[in-house]
């Protein structure tokens, strides 16, 4: 859980957060108007962020690869003719 500190009490302890943050590995959410506004994070947590960001956007575009080169698979012969026999076969049953 991140300890959370208004902006104006933030600005006044900045150093001290900042070695909260660095370390004793907290995180801290500044807000405004109860509201949060900004995080300070560590260093490596930042780099953690981004490597799991990055991850996501790589995955997300290999599944869009994926999907464009999908082709429609052609039905059997025999498909067409069953469902056609059985949309037939509603319209004269009413």
């Amino acid at each position: 859980m991140a300890y959370e500190i208004p902006v104006t009490q933030a600005r006044a302890e900045l150093a001290d957060l900042i070695n909260r943050v660095v370390y004793a590995g907290e995180r801290v959410v500044v807000t405004r108007h109860g509201k949060p506004l900004v995080a300070l994070v560590s260093a490596d947590d930042l780099r953690r962020l981004e490597e799991i960001q990055e991850f996501t956007e790589t995955a997300e575009e290999q599944v869009i690869t994926a999907v464009s080169t999908v082709r429609e698979a052609a039905s059997s012969p025999g498909e067409p003719q069953r469902f056609g026999i059985a949309a037939e076969h509603r319209r004269g049953g009413h």
